[in-house]
């Protein structure tokens, strides 16, 4: 009887170490969940933030060619009048 005794509590013994082991591993595992979460949800915001920066300099771009398209036609209108005026006063 004391040795099925002393089986159970080294049974008991071994189960309570698994349950340790096990608990520190699910613990090691929710820490390491915890940092890929937290890592996941940086690289999420600079995404966002690259996304709006981009966007914004796509917008400024767009602003910025449609002020060089503005200037060149009207420089292109001014060099229309310029050659008209040139012709006028040399007929040819």
């Amino acid at each position: 009887m004391a040795t099925d005794l002393q089986q159970l509590e080294i049974i008991v013994k071994k189960i309570g170490e698994a349950v340790l082991a096990t608990t520190e591993t699910v613990e090691r595992l929710a820490e390491k969940l915890d940092a890929l979460a937290a890592q996941v949800q940086n690289q999420s915001q600079q995404q966002s933030y690259q996304i709006f920066a981009l966007t914004e300099a796509l917008q400024t771009l767009v602003d910025s060619q449609a002020q060089s398209k503005e200037q060149l036609d009207q420089l292109t209108e001014v060099l229309r009048i310029f050659v008209k005026l040139l012709n006028s006063e040399n007929p040819q």
